[in-house]
């Protein structure tokens, strides 16, 4: 076996259900973090709210075209990855997935149970799911990790699961369904304050820059390490500079103790991180400063803190976003 590995890419969940005739797919989730983070860990968002259709029905395409060469009875769920346009399939499981039970309250429809129903017989036109129903509301998934239980444990996320739990955000518009789903996870984001941004030479793009334009848009003040501060200034984009933690005092790690930081991006430097890293992210994590470790997830961080800045978050029972008759169905599907 011959493994490579895409970087900057995409990563796709897709769930369905079937009864080895019909085929109706029941959500397709895009993930907020670059493929390569194990799916328990990764935030995501059902509908996706980036990928152009095009590749969202060569996506359907793909998982018809799979249940079906399978002859699948029961769920289903298929990873995708997808970079410039590509879609690359990563693994199929004939089977139910954890994003299931998400899917499920996101539509309003119980997969589980229909794919038991289904599993003993029964046809999915007879229990009346035909059709992909694509919700207008937003729903962001997003996980809870232990790491506050383990001092000093460094909190970036990988192909290994690290997540105990998960909770769902919903709204009508992606930024506060994002900032209601980090706010269940413990993570609060900040409306003002200090932002330290600390990015390997990687991860040194244009996504970096317009995030910070957009938080000294929105008046936070920013402070880097000298490099991601040349970087940021190269980009038009003024902010403070801070010696590296392994340089003494005063650093990072003191403002973090005195309370003068109140989000941190950091993204980690390789597969075996600086020990400055793991110091500043696991001091954030004790303590209670949100840290973002992955360019994406700075990105949606930026989103839902605009969206807290322009109003407060407003709540509804789950049940009245399923009430709502105006969810439809996408015409395009190729069920059969």
């Amino acid at each position: 076996m011959v493994d490579k590995f895409i970087e900057d890419a995409i990563e796709v969940d897709v769930d369905m259900v079937a009864d080895g005739e019909n085929f109706v797919i029941g959500g397709i989730l895009e993930h907020i973090e670059e493929a390569g983070v194990h799916s328990g860990d990764a935030a995501m968002v059902l509908p996706p709210h980036t990928l152009p259709e095009s590749t969202i029905n060569k996506i359907r395409d793909y998982t018809y075209a799979l249940a079906r060469e399978l002859k699948v009875v029961g769920l289903m769920n298929v990873q995708y990855a997808v970079k410039n346009g590509t879609v690359y399939i990563l693994e199929v499981n004939p089977r139910a997935s954890r994003t299931v039970p998400f899917v499920s309250k996101a539509i309003g429809v119980p997969l589980a149970k229909l794919a038991a129903k289904v599993m003993v017989g029964k046809k999915l036109k007879d229990l009346g799911f035909t059709k992909e129903i694509i919700p207008k509301h937003i729903c962001v998934k997003e996980s809870v990790l232990p790491f506050i239980k383990f001092p000093g444990v460094d909190i970036t996320l990988g192909p290994e699961m690290k997540s105990t739990g998960e909770v769902m955000g919903i709204d009508t518009e992606f930024g506060r369904a994002y900032c209601k789903s980090q706010l269940a996870a413990y993570q609060n984001l900040p409306t003002k304050g200090t932002v330290f941004i600390s990015v390997k030479d990687s991860d040194k793009k244009p996504i970096v820059a317009e995030t910070a334009k957009k938080l000294k848009s929105l008046n936070f003040k920013i402070i880097s390490t000298a490099g991601t501060a040349k970087f940021l200034a190269d980009n038009k984009i003024k902010v403070g500079t801070i010696q590296r933690v392994s340089d003494g005092s005063p650093n990072l790690l003191d403002l973090i103790r005195e309370g003068k930081i109140h989000l941190i991006i950091n993204t980690p430097s390789g597969k075996i991180p600086r020990q400055d890293e793991i110091k500043i992210r696991s001091s954030a994590v004790a303590f209670g400063v949100p840290v973002v470790t992955t360019l994406p997830g700075a990105d949606a961080c930026v989103t839902g803190i605009e969206a807290l800045v322009k109003g407060k978050l407003e709540v509804k029972p789950i049940q009245e976003y399923h009430m709502d008759k105006s969810k439809y169905q996408n015409p395009k599907s190729k069920n059969k």
